[in-house]
């Protein structure tokens, strides 16, 4: 140690020293706000919710009587009542939901894979082209195919089946997904696929044994997604399913309103609590999927 080193004096920091002090009160502070400022914002944005749970076990005549959460008088009633008040009990139209978003997940996993890989590790010619034209119809409005395809199954004798809402599904047709997709495969080492190839595996064996296993973050994320959006559509059903047998969930619902007697809130109320419970389930289940999913495939 030299002496100019000894007689350098030490800087040293007190838990004490006041303007660390004021820093850490400053910061605290902050954070006491921000995290309250969330608090709110959650409180804002759950109210509906709530009080969409509480008027289902309100009397009908009191639902919009009082449009507080807090009340003494409740009853299950309209559980009930509601689940066998349409023609066919609730569970019916339940599992019509089930089926339709189900098979759109299989359909979806499938299709949108094997674009994806396509785009994302064949060369052929038109790629570019077509990878384009794929991206526009994401902003091409759903109202705008409407009529021609609707047209096209009336032609096939589809009307009043699933097969309008399932088929489309394995055909590739959610953009989206298959943008996601692409952009997890591109994220791969290409070393895995190269190495592969020299072992002699083909296309077929990358995609199968390669590249599924490891994009099942993406995978989870068009499954999560799809099933939501498939099980909350209320237009696609709509159009096509005119039986009462094949109505899905969404639209057994609107057969609580009447707009010439008096509307069944209280029952509409309580099923749709009921539908919205599988939403919950799977959201919960498959968030962790959804983060890992967007994080990994250059999405901000």
């Amino acid at each position: 140690m030299t002496a100019t080193m000894m007689l350098e004096p030490r800087v040293t920091t007190s838990a004490s020293d006041p303007r660390l002090r004021r820093m850490r009160r400053r910061r605290a502070v902050t954070a006491t706000l921000r995290h309250l400022g969330l608090i709110a914002l959650a409180a804002l944005m759950i109210y509906p919710l709530v009080w969409l749970l509480v008027s289902s076990f309100k009397p009908n005549e009191d639902i919009f009587k009082d449009l507080s959460i807090l009340t003494t008088h409740l009853t299950t009633e309209n559980y009930t009542h509601a689940w066998n008040a349409q023609q066919y009990p609730f569970g019916h139209y339940l599992m019509n939901s089930m089926i339709i978003s189900g098979a759109s997940i299989v359909g979806n996993l499938i299709s949108c894979s094997l674009a994806a890989y396509s785009f994302a590790r064949l060369r052929f010619r038109g790629r570019n082209l077509m990878f384009a034209a794929m991206l526009m119809s994401i902003m091409l409005p759903f109202h705008v195919v409407l009529v021609p395809q609707f047209l096209i199954f009336k032609h096939l004798d589809w009307l009043n089946t699933f097969l309008p809402l399932i088929v489309p599904k394995f055909l590739a047709t959610d953009a989206f997904f298959v943008f996601l997709m692409v952009q997890f495969i591109r994220a791969l080492p290409k070393e895995i696929f190269e190495a592969a190839r020299i072992d002699g595996a083909g296309h077929p064996r990358m995609y199968a044994f390669i590249t599924l296993p490891l994009m099942v973050p993406a995978l989870a994320t068009t499954a999560i997604f799809t099933f939501i959006w498939t099980w909350s559509d209320f237009f696609g059903p709509l159009i096509y399913l005119r039986k009462p047998s094949g109505f899905t969930a969404a639209i057994a619902l609107k057969g609580f309103l009447d707009s010439q007697e008096s509307s069944n809130y209280g029952s509409m109320f309580a099923m749709s609590i009921v539908s919205l419970v599988p939403l919950f389930v799977v959201f919960m289940v498959g968030q962790r999927y959804l983060v890992k999913g967007f994080a990994t495939t250059g999405i901000k």
